[in-house]
C-alpha cells in the first residue's frame, strides 16, 4: 500500500472470491494464470493492495489460500453459506467484518470481486476518497454501473443479512437516497472475466 490516500483507513476492501464461477468451465479460475507467477485472484488482490490499507478476501471454508496464489498474510474471511451464493458469502463477509475490532472505527466497506483485475488503483482511490457512514458509492464509465461498490456502515446490518444469489440489489434500492455514481475514465470497473475466452482476451492486451 502506499499510503497516498489521507482516508485511507475510511474504507476496508472486501474481495469476493467464493463463488463456484460455473461459466469458467471444470477449472477453478481463481487460480488460472494470468500475468507472469500471478493467479487472477492474487492480481485482482494486488491492484486493491495499491488503494487500501485495509482488505480482507472472502474465500470458502474448504479453500486453500495457497493454491489459489495467496500469500500467507492475506487477511482471509471464511463464507460458511458459500455455496448458497454471492448474497449469503456477502453476508458472511460483513457480518464478519462488523465483529472485527480492528474495524471498529471504519466507516465503509468496499465490495470488489475477485475476477476484476483491471481495475486502476488510482480509480479505487478515488473512490475510497469519497467514502463515509451513510452512502452507497459506485464508479460509472461510459453510462454503465461497475464495482466496486462501496456500503456506508449504516447499511452493514442489512448487508450481514443478506441470503442466496440476489446480492445486493435490493438495498441499493431501499436506500436510494444515499446512493450516489461516480463517472470514471476507467473501463476496468465493468470488466469482470466470467470465461475462459474473455481470460486469454486479458492476458493478449497485457502482453500487448
Amino acid at each position: 500500500m502506499n499510503g497516498e490516500s489521507p482516508r485511507a483507513n475510511a474504507c476496508v476492501a472486501i474481495i469476493m472470491a467464493a463463488g463456484y464461477s460455473r461459466r469458467f468451465g471444470a477449472h477453478d479460475k481463481r487460480s488460472a494464470p494470468l500475468t507472469g507467477e500471478q493467479t487472477l485472484l492474487a492480481a485482482t488482490l494486488a491492484r486493491a493492495q495499491q488503494a487500501f490499507a485495509l482488505l480482507r478476501v472472502v474465500l470458502r471454508e474448504d479453500d486453500d489460500p495457497h493454491a489459489l496464489g495467496l500469500a500467507a498474510t492475506t487477511p482471509i474471511i471464511r463464507a460458511p453459506r458459500a455455496e448458497r451464493g454471492l448474497g449469503a458469502s456477502l453476508g458472511d463477509a460483513i457480518a464478519a467484518l462488523g465483529r472485527d475490532p480492528e474495524l471498529a472505527d471504519v466507516a465503509a466497506a468496499a465490495v470488489l470481486l475477485g475476477d476484476m483485475p483491471a481495475i486502476s488503483p488510482a480509480t479505487l482511490r478515488r473512490l475510497q476518497d469519497h467514502a463515509d457512514a451513510a452512502t452507497i458509492l459506485r464508479p460509472c464509465h461510459a453510462g454503465r454501473p461497475g464495482h466496486p461498490v462501496i456500503f456506508g456502515r449504516e447499511m452493514w446490518s442489512e448487508l450481514a443479512s443478506l441470503d442466496g444469489d440476489q446480492g445486493a440489489r435490493e438495498i441499493i434500492r431501499r436506500h436510494r437516497h444515499c446512493y450516489r455514481e461516480i463517472a470514471v475514465e476507467d473501463g476496468g470497473v465493468c470488466r469482470d472475466i466470467d470465461t475462459p475466452a474473455e481470460l486469454e482476451g486479458f492476458m493478449g492486451q497485457a502482453r500487448r
